[in-house]
């Protein structure tokens, strides 16, 4: 019985095989998928042991990062949508977000985000100038108007 033979007929393409020989290719092609979805589930189990530890330290990275950007005045979304300006209320938080993270680090200096957004205005630079002691005043007029 086993060395009848079996024939495939695939359009132009004929095929002729014993029993024998189409059950061990079926058995075999059986091995291959149950060997594939071992070495699958294994690759799975060791790049999940490795996951762990890079979710941690990513998680640990973005948040030292986003702090820092929190301290500067600004956000990791914030920089990413390129806002020129960005909504009161969102920055209304985050000003009450790092000044509560600048009181847990301790910063001494602290420039508050609505100011740095600010551009100056020619008001400004000559309120600024008048301010000015008498030296510091004629080093802006000589530097200004002096030709080099």
């Amino acid at each position: 019985m086993l060395s009848k033979t079996l024939n495939f007929n695939l359009g132009k393409l004929n095929i002729s095989t014993s029993y024998f020989q189409a059950g061990a290719i079926i058995l075999l092609l059986f091995l291959l998928v149950l060997l594939l979805a071992a070495m699958r589930r294994h690759f799975v189990n060791w790049s999940l042991k490795g996951a762990l530890f890079g979710i941690f330290w990513g998680f640990l990275l973005a948040l030292i990062l986003e702090g820092f950007l929190i301290i500067g005045g600004k956000t990791a979304v914030i920089e990413i949508l390129g806002w020129e300006n960005a909504p009161r209320p969102l920055l209304t938080a985050l000003d009450a977000g790092r000044s509560k993270l600048i009181d847990v680090l301790g910063v001494s200096t602290d420039i508050p985000s609505t100011r740095a957004e600010e551009r100056p205005t020619l008001d400004d630079a000559v309120s600024t100038f008048q301010r000015l002691s008498p030296a510091d005043s004629q080093k802006i007029r000589t530097l200004i108007c002096a030709p080099k």
